[in-house]
């Protein structure tokens, strides 16, 4: 029977480990492209809402006053 040494046990799980590695930095380097892509999207968003808020302040500006609240025929 033919055992593989120490040495050799080793060097092979060395082996596997840097392909591991390999794979785990490109799978970060992925993550940190969709990581920076999302951000760029939220920094976007909230752009845009920001914009949307100040349309909507500006036309609740524009709304004539009211002395004060009518109450409807419903109300109990």
């Amino acid at each position: 029977m033919d055992h593989p040494s120490s040495l050799d046990q080793i060097a092979e799980r060395v082996e596997r480990l840097l392909l591991r590695h390999a794979e785990l930095q490109r799978t970060n380097a992925l993550l940190a492209q969709q990581v920076s892509a999302l951000t760029q999207e939220r920094d976007s968003l909230k752009s845009r809402l920001q914009a949307a808020r100040a349309r909507v302040d500006a036309l609740l500006d524009r709304l004539p006053a009211t002395s004060a609240p009518t109450e409807t025929k419903d109300a109990p």
